[in-house]
């Protein structure tokens, strides 16, 4: 695989330093004198690729590293991310996705939180942690924060699902039994009847996310969702400038298999629904999938870590929407101080029932 070309750095027209996007803006902006430099609006539509055209042509699947060479200081690097910063001058370098063997990313969701959202995003998300220790609260910046979009995988799809199972229809009887002091007692007792059931539920997906890169825990990536997917725009490398990026290293096959399991759970609702009675039981689901097109997508994220007493814990912020995720160190004190008090209730609960009905 030949190393690709990577798309000019943008001068700025007032000093000649490199412009970068302007989080929450359209525009790029020198950060030396302010000058700014509005992005063209898109000439097309975000387009979806057929799924099953893209796994019947043979691909080559190794990742090699870009080269990116520094129009600023001539400095050339190796490198598996997208876009970032020359580490002699700071120059900002994005790479050319369209020269690239890997797929291009199709759409990018803009930076809306700049680096003083985001602070603040931490600081209301430190705030509000329990059974942290006191001290916390004044982390009121991650020790390193750097914006980074990280590739995403949508799928769309329509499905059609055959279930079978069982439907329980709860019904009530009348029971008698003798008690402790020889007295009949009557209750009532809920049993269910259990009737076979099948059928075929359908159902279109859209946009269905899955993580396209390992670095970071895929948990804690869906734990940034909901994203404004409705807000993503045409790639376009002027978002890249300024801000970190990196390139996919789970291919498309591997993040569709997650969002079928993803699908799963939303079906296995349906089939539940559709059996109806009072509970369900799904014993086979065989779903067939059609209409399969999937799409590249960069997401905006904060990625940071803080130090505290002597540790570092990792933080991830939603650069949309500012939903905060990441480690936190726990108070020994606050959670005795919780335990002694939940047991302290539950002996004056079991003390005023001794009382009452002695």
């Amino acid at each position: 695989m030949t190393s690709p070309a990577q798309t000019p750095a943008r001068p700025c027209q007032g000093c000649g330093a490199s412009v970068a996007f302007a989080p929450g803006t359209a525009v790029l902006r020198c950060p030396y004198c302010g000058a700014e430099e509005r992005i063209a609006a898109p000439a097309r539509q975000v387009r979806e690729f057929s799924y099953d055209a893209f796994t019947a042509k043979p691909r080559v699947r190794a990742l090699a590293r870009h080269q990116l060479s520094c129009p600023g200081c001539g400095a050339r690097t190796d490198s598996d991310a997208l876009s970032r910063a020359c580490q002699f001058c700071g120059t900002h370098l994005v790479a050319d996705a369209a020269r690239d063997d890997q797929i291009a990313p199709e759409a990018v969701l803009p930076f809306a939180l700049d680096r003083g959202g985001a602070r603040e995003a931490l600081r209301t998300w430190v705030k509000s942690r329990w059974f942290a220790p006191n001290r916390l609260k004044k982390v009121s910046e991650a020790e390193t924060m750097k914006s980074t979009y990280l590739p995403h995988w949508t799928f769309d799809a329509q499905t059609v699902s055959d279930y079978t199972g069982r439907r329980g229809e709860h019904y009530y009887v009348t029971t008698s039994h003798t008690d402790a002091n020889g007295n009949r007692r009557t209750r009532r007792e809920r049993r269910t009847r259990w009737y076979p059931a099948s059928g075929r539920v359908a159902r279109g997906f859209d946009d269905v996310l899955t993580p396209a890169t390992g670095r970071l825990p895929a948990e804690r990536l869906t734990a940034l969702q909901p994203w404004p997917l409705a807000h993503a725009l045409p790639y376009d490398p002027a978002y890249l400038a300024g801000h970190h990026s990196l390139r996919y290293d789970h291919e498309p096959q591997a993040g569709f298999e997650q969002a079928k399991q993803l699908m799963a759970e939303v079906i296995h609702g349906d089939c539940r629904r559709a059996i109806g009675g009072d509970v369900q039981r799904v014993s086979s689901v065989r779903t067939n999938y059609s209409g399969i097109t999937f799409k590249l997508v960069l997401l905006p994220v904060w990625a940071g870590n803080y130090l505290f007493a002597g540790r570092t814990y990792q933080v991830l912020i939603n650069g949309a929407n500012g939903e905060v995720q990441g480690d936190r160190p726990y108070s020994v004190v606050k959670i005795s101080l919780a335990v002694a008090a939940v047991v302290l209730i539950v002996a004056v609960a079991v003390w005023l029932y001794l009382v009452n009905h002695a």
